[in-house]
């Protein structure tokens, strides 16, 4: 726990503008960002009495080692830098909110020549006009099922679409008259665009016109005794009313809002968000965070504006905000939505009338969603807890693992030997740490020495990280020990990540608590072996071999035997399968990658288009093989110079063993057009 005045700037140092700050830690990661009008008086409040901090905020700026700071020329450029960090860094003491599912919405691609209506999840593309979110994909698919009836666009995928193209018959929709069939011409591009139009101004909620249109063609139809016609426009009517009828009216004025509702306690929040559009709801969504910082209700609205709207533009912004407390700096919030959007944004607080009855709505789904976290989280935190804990307990740790690394390696029959780093935290997998190795250090199959190679090459890193900014010579000074003998000289420059330092997450920049194999004592003690040459003692070290799920420890005879209940196993089980399979993916990958390779690879100006030409003309590599250079000079596109280079590639290779069925020991014959 590091002492906050051993890093407090003097006064004189923070000027008085507005701003945006960065706490650091030990490891010179970004753990907390914040913006402030006046740096000076905010940055100060952090380096008071801890007595009179927030446990959260003195938690944090015990954690932190040192602070930086960027002066901006106004608070909306704060409020911008602030979101932009946060996004970048994903510092550990600031509020983010987090949801368990990717909502769906309803996307009309207008980037495309024919428009395209589909479900969309994930991130918005440019060009695509998007609405919802929807709770549920099959709430969209109903409604477009509805409106296709009036407005006949395509909704089918490129393959689909191009294949209807190519044959000159349109798909089932477009025989029954749910899609206009562009793919075959029975309109023209532009006329597909403006049904695409008109279907998104509809959903935009400019329901009316459409709608007395409608009304109007089916009176002049049945005037003219076309009655099949109007009957069939009585049904379109129909249609949009039904599709209008599962978003009810809430605001009789045709507002577009989006309404933001919180529920909190001392300890976690959750939020809800309606977006209404002409007066209809439209999508909802919601989002719970942990309240890792100091913050109050008004900092979670400011938290939840700058991540729903911090990607967006135009439109996708609406005029009005309705939230149930203003942020502490309204005028500039305000600015900075009024700036995305395009026009003014009103940022409020509904007071009376539907606006106010609707915001109690909202907030009661709030306060459900976060009952309903709390109750799904209370199981899934303390089962996590209770493993973690078994673990310590089992293995004699001073405290729980935190971090978790856990290694495997794979190969078949010796080739192609790789490995694989797993990190769980907090008892949960952490892809963006995963590693993965290839054994460089000899040849053939050796678990044990590939696993001591693979423990080294990694906490070298490790050393390397900390030498490179100065953690090794401090801590050997305060020892009193010197520096290792691995540690002794500059690491190579392919070794040091050239970038400047900046707060960003390095390769095998933090240490593990614990060290997990996939194995038994010979891979445990190669894993602890190499610990000890370059001088690491403070990280634990274990294995859990496969056959009997036995736990070993470096030096015990006798495996630590875990029951079969416990959580503890149950956690070191998940990691070393995950582990497996990651190491299994990446072995498998590069087989198939060796496997792909051919003799023709290595003709020199021999590009893809005339080696499949070759494949294609004779059948296989083998044939290729027997074939003379006069009969090679037939295939289109090959000279003779070319055709003797080929021929030369293909004697000099040595060619594959037969494959065979393991199932009946037949050999078979070499068939494969692209090995040999």
């Amino acid at each position: 726990m590091a002492d906050p005045s051993s890093y407090r700037p003097s006064p004189g140092q923070i000027p008085d503008s507005p701003g945006v700050y960065k706490f650091r830690d030990e490891h010179r990661r970004v753990i907390y960002v914040g913006k402030a009008k006046n740096l000076r008086q905010r940055v100060a409040n952090y380096f008071q009495d801890l007595a009179n901090l927030h446990p959260r905020t003195r938690s944090m700026v015990t954690t932190a080692a040192s602070v930086e700071w960027t002066v901006v020329s106004t608070e909306v450029e704060a409020l911008q830098l602030e979101y932009t960090w946060i996004k970048e860094f994903d510092p550990r003491f600031n509020v983010k909110y987090r949801d368990d599912k990717s909502y769906p919405y309803l996307a009309v691609t207008l980037n495309e020549e024919f428009p395209r209506v589909q479900v969309m999840r994930g991130a918005k593309k440019k060009g695509v006009r998007y609405f919802g979110p929807y709770g549920h994909a099959w709430a969209i698919r109903e409604t477009v099922d509805l409106m296709l009836r009036v407005f006949p666009v395509r909704t089918c995928s490129a393959g689909v679409f191009k294949n209807a193209a190519r044959t000159g018959r349109p798909c089932l929709l477009g025989y029954i008259d749910k899609c206009s069939a562009p793919c075959v011409g029975r309109v023209t591009p532009e006329e597909h665009r403006e049904l695409a139009e008109d279907f998104c101004d509809f959903m935009a909620g400019r329901t009316g016109t459409y709608i007395r249109r409608l009304e109007k063609d089916m009176t002049q139809a049945a005037e003219e005794m076309e009655y099949e016609r109007a009957a069939r426009l009585r049904d379109d009517a129909g249609a949009l009313r039904r599709a209008m009828e599962k978003s009810a009216v809430v605001l009789a004025d045709a507002t577009d809002a989006d309404l933001i509702a919180v529920a909190e306690d001392e300890l976690e929040a959750a939020l809800q968000i309606f977006h209404v559009r002409g007066g209809r709801v439209r999508g909802q969504r919601g989002w719970v965070t942990d309240k890792v910082e100091a913050v109050d209700t008004a900092g979670l609205v400011e938290h939840a504006l700058q991540q729903l709207y911090g990607e967006e533009r135009g439109d996708a912004v609406p005029k009005e905000v309705l939230v149930p407390a203003l942020p502490e700096d309204t005028e500039a919030v305000s600015q900075w939505l009024a700036e995305r959007r395009g026009s003014q944004v009103s940022l409020r607080i509904p007071q009376r009338g539907d606006k106010k009855d609707l915001m109690a709505t909202v907030q009661r789904n709030a306060q459900q969603a976060l009952g309903l976290h709390k109750t799904k989280r209370a199981s899934d935190l303390t089962t996590r807890s209770r493993a973690l804990e078994e673990i310590a307990e089992a293995l004699g740790l001073d405290a729980a693992p935190l971090r978790i690394e856990c290694y495997d390696i794979s190969h078949l029959q010796g080739d192609d030997v790789v490995a694989s780093m797993v990190v769980f935290e907090d008892g949960l997998a952490r892809k963006s740490e995963y590693r993965r190795f290839q054994i460089k250090g000899f040849e053939g199959q050796d678990d044990v020495r590939s696993m001591h190679e693979v423990i080294g090459r990694r906490f070298k890193r490790y050393l390397q990280e900390k030498e490179r900014t100065g953690e090794w010579e401090q801590t050997a000074q305060v020892s009193g020990e010197a520096p290792h003998p691995a540690q002794g000289s500059p690491a190579p420059a392919d070794e040091i990540d050239p970038r400047e330092d900046d707060g960003r997450p390095k390769r095998f920049a933090y240490p593990p608590q614990l060290v997990v194999v996939d194995g038994g004592q010979p891979q445990v003690a190669a894993a602890k072996r190499a610990l000890d040459e370059l001088g690491i003692d403070d990280i634990a070290v274990c294995g859990l071999a496969k056959r009997l799920e036995e736990v070993w420890l470096p030096d015990d005879d006798d495996p630590v035997i875990l029951p079969r209940s416990s959580e503890g196993l149950y956690l070191l089980q998940r990691v070393r399968d995950e582990a497996h399979r990651f190491a299994i993916t990446y072995q498998r990958a590069k087989r198939a990658k060796r496997i792909r390779t051919s003799p023709l690879d290595d003709v020199a100006g021999l590009g893809e288009t005339r080696k499949q030409a070759l494949i294609k003309h004779f059948g296989s590599v083998k044939k290729l093989r027997q074939a003379t250079i006069e009969e090679i000079c037939e295939v289109p596109g090959i000279g003779r110079r070319t055709a003797e280079s080929v021929a030369v590639a293909l004697a000099s290779a040595a060619p594959a063993a037969p494959a065979v069925n393991t199932a009946t020991g037949e050999i078979m014959e070499e068939d494969d057009g692209g090995t040999s």
